[in-house]
């Protein structure tokens, strides 16, 4: 809503980023404002209390959350090697004792020191510099031009509590007035809609191509900037979530170029959340960041203002409550970075557990190190399992009726397409609920397993999606899918057209 319509300014169910010609209203708040992601949790939660009192009460005796995307409070293991180093420089103390040698690995003994010797007065739980720690921010740029075979500048690194704040503060910098707009991906992570509802952005939506693979269309990406710019809005930046949430799809390198092109050409900031660059499952196509892409097409700083997000929390290693992360910030002028860094500085600085984290992913064990074979047998471990579980799911929802779903390439989803009867939309519509949602509540009555509804991310009217984690237990994975299963097969039996 404009501005001059919201009614108080502490009353944030009002907030609504404004999509440009009444196209798909992926909103950042659930109704009335309840938290993306919450509208069906308050219930999840509620029936697993009763469970807890009363295990009979429903036809099952659990609730399974594979609406969550966290990957350690579903079970999964911390890798060792990150949890020695971060023990030993939260408690110092332990490299001076003798049983120190027999505990830990002698890497990450040596990593621990070398760390501690960058921070101010070795105090983890002091400030540092507001950009972060100048020799972990060396650390980052290194892992970033080994990773894309391209100099990386530490000074271009931020590094941030996860991605959730660069991206606030970007969004922030780039708006001036409802008239400023962003490209962004539809269906896409609440982040971004949000964070331009809040600064009071324009959101110019943008649909990836189901059919192709989730791609981006750069024929729709023309329409939806030449339609938006006819309208006066000043489109500023473009959005590309790569590898893909929801849809876990990984762009091919040809699709990449058109993106760097088409901002080049038109003249827009590159917004790239590559958070889950470590998850691909295929091997047909890998990871290969924007900034890399750019480069070896021949464009430097001059050609195009690229920023880049990456996290902890998402990745094989999953640190979400650590929140680390960073943004690389290219291809702009003096004055502008003079003003990425007044707002940074904001902050103070982010966490200093987190900013070691992101510096220990950046640069893992290497051959040699004590520790190189258990991490690496770790890190694919999880992955093998991750792989494993995406499969299963993609194969179990393809042989149902009315559901088709993509293959899982990246990330940590799956998002089947569903295409519900004539009945269950109608159902839906007398209880003034959403199709998907109708779908999900369902879902969660009948089995105890939480998805998120397809209209939280926004999708082609008409079409009714859900997402689905990976990240339940291997072992849970059958089960999952037996309960979906037969929950589906009634649904659609009892609201057959």
């Amino acid at each position: 809503e404009p501005h001059s319509q919201r009614r108080r300014s502490d009353d944030v169910s009002c907030l609504r980023a404004r999509p440009h010609r009444r196209l798909p209203k992926p909103k950042g708040a659930g109704a009335r404002g309840s938290p993306p992601g919450r509208r069906g949790r308050p219930r999840a939660e509620r029936m697993q209390k009763e469970l807890e009192t009363n295990p009979g009460l429903y036809p099952f005796d659990e609730i399974i959350y594979c609406n969550l995307s966290n990957p350690h409070y579903l079970g999964q293991q911390p890798i060792k090697f990150f949890r020695e180093v971060l023990a030993l420089c939260d408690y110092p103390h332990l490299l001076n004792c003798s049983v120190t040698s027999s505990i830990f690995s002698s890497d990450a003994i040596t990593r621990a020191r070398e760390i501690l010797d960058l921070i101010p007065g070795r105090a983890m739980g002091g400030y540092s510099h507001c950009q972060g720690t100048e020799g972990l921010r060396n650390a980052i740029a290194v892992g970033i031009a080994t990773r894309d075979a391209f100099p990386c500048n530490a000074e271009d690194i931020f590094l941030t509590d996860g991605a959730a704040a660069p991206v606030h503060m970007v969004m922030h910098l780039l708006i001036r007035d409802e008239k400023d707009g962003i490209l962004c991906p539809i269906p896409s992570h609440f982040l971004y809609t949000s964070s331009m509802a809040l600064c009071g952005a324009t959101l110019v939506p943008y649909y990836l191509d189901e059919s192709g693979g989730w791609a981006v269309s750069i024929s729709d990406l023309k329409k939806q900037l030449d339609g938006a710019r006819s309208e006066g809005i000043t489109v500023r930046g473009l959005v590309v979530v790569n590898p893909g949430n929801p849809t876990g799809q990984v762009l091919v390198k040809e699709n990449q170029c058109e993106i760097v092109e088409f901002c080049r050409i038109e003249n827009l900031v590159l917004l790239a959340d590559e958070v889950y660059q470590e998850n691909v499952y295929t091997d047909e196509k890998r990871f290969i960041s924007f900034k890399k892409i750019a480069r070896s097409m021949g464009f430097g700083e001059e050609d195009i203002s690229l920023i880049s997000f990456h996290s902890v929390s998402n990745g094989y290693y999953g640190e979400c409550g650590r929140r680390g992360g960073y943004m690389e910030v290219t291809g702009f002028n003096s004055e502008v970075r003079k003003q990425v860094y007044k707002v940074a500085s904001l902050s103070s600085c982010s966490n200093l557990a987190g900013q070691v984290l992101v510096s220990l992913v950046m640069n893992p064990p290497k051959v040699g190190d004590e520790s190189y074979t258990s991490y690496w047998e770790e890190r694919d471990r999880i992955m093998l399992s991750l792989s494993r579980c995406a499969e299963a799911m993609v194969q179990a929802f393809n042989s149902l009726e009315g559901l088709t779903c993509s293959k899982a390439e990246g990330a940590m989803f799956v998002f089947p397409s569903v295409r519900l009867p004539k009945r269950a939309i109608a159902a839906a519509e007398a209880m003034n609920t959403k199709p998907d949602v109708f779908y999900a509540l369902r879902l969660l009555e009948n089995t105890g397993i939480v998805v998120l509804p397809g209209s939280v991310f926004g999708q082609v009217p008409g079409t009714w999606h859900f997402r689905c984690t990976i990240l339940q237990q291997e072992e849970k994975i059958q089960l999952i899918i037996n309960r979906f299963k037969a929950f589906h097969e009634t649904f659609m039996e009892e609201f057959r057209d």
